[in-house]
């Protein structure tokens, strides 16, 4: 891995400090986009629906869930999940 300058260091850093604020702005995005979405666009964002929330550790057994039933109302819900987890 290349070495990095102290201010990537520091870019690098805040990234990581703010990943579960970042992922949980673009799953926000993605609930909208969800809503105004049709036909194959709209396979291609559950896809990445799916993606975040496993990589922000979600229950698979809910990821499943909702990948069933592909509700975007659910998702909104999740939302209010993950933002009161962050408020603890």
């Amino acid at each position: 891995m290349a070495d990095h300058t102290p201010y990537q260091k520091k870019i690098i850093d805040r990234y990581y400090r703010n990943y579960d604020a970042i992922k949980h702005q673009q799953l926000s995005e993605l609930a909208t986009e969800l809503y105004l979405a049709e036909g194959k666009k709209k396979d291609r964002l559950w896809k990445r629906v799916e993606e975040s929330l496993a990589k922000l550790e979600f229950p698979q057994s809910r990821i499943d869930h909702l990948m069933k039933v592909r509700d975007p109302s659910l998702l909104v819900g999740i939302l209010g999940e993950l933002e009161g987890g962050a408020s603890r």
